[in-house]
């Protein structure tokens, strides 16, 4: 029997060439958004990237669009307090999501910002799939699941991908995977495919690259 929620397979030749020729092009800082009245014209498709506090989404984002500081790293968390926007070449948006799980941050910036991201998901008629990352070492935690509940309420299909691949030993791999299909079983939204990526090596990026480019 097929496992569910299987590891995407690497794309093929032409759709890695029609992923790395989307990140090949400009791809430009648009403008950090507070508040729904701030949001660009919904005028093309977007994907945007959602996962807690540290689990490496900035490290991600510069991975994909090949930039080395585009999205900015901190470790602070809770330090992306905007919906960050970029342009990929005029075709589509990539969108920054705040981090959550930020035990840290002050309890009503905190309220403001799930309030703003309960809002986006929800009203965003372009957005076409979220990625929840979520850190290989730990699996799903609770916090992630909020999310993961909001997006099947929103009807926003996300895509979970396991960052940080390389600093887990292959035998702890299946214990994450086994953990992690659990929880996704239970997601109407949750997109039955899984993809592991690690920033610093290079490991799942082309795929990555392929899946938003190959989306309509």
């Amino acid at each position: 029997m097929a496992l569910p929620f299987p590891i995407t397979e690497p794309p093929d030749t032409a759709s890695e060439e029609a992923g790395r020729k989307l990140f090949a092009g400009p791809v430009d800082f648009v403008k950090g958004v507070v508040a729904m009245s701030g949001l660009p014209d919904a005028d093309r498709l977007e994907v945007c990237f959602a996962g807690r506090s540290n689990v490496g989404k900035s490290s991600l984002i510069n991975a994909v669009t090949g930039r080395k500081a585009l999205a900015r790293a901190s470790n602070t968390p809770g330090r992306t307090q905007e919906i960050n926007y970029f342009d990929l070449g005029g075709q589509s948006y990539l969108v920054d999501l705040p981090g959550y799980g930020y035990a840290n941050a002050p309890l009503d910036k905190v309220k403001k910002w799930q309030a703003l991201l309960k809002q986006y998901l929800s009203g965003r008629a372009t957005l076409r799939r979220a990625f929840v990352l979520i850190d290989s070492r730990h699996g799903i935690k609770p916090v992630d699941e909020e999310i993961m509940a909001l997006l099947d309420s929103a009807a926003v299909t996300f895509q979970c991908v396991l960052t940080k691949a390389d600093k887990l030993k292959a035998n702890g791999q299946e214990a994450v995977l086994k953990q992690v299909r659990e929880k996704l079983s239970k997601h109407p939204a949750a997109f039955p495919e899984l993809v592991v990526t690690s920033s610093e090596k290079g490991d799942g990026i082309p795929t990555l690259r392929a899946i938003i480019a190959g989306l309509e």
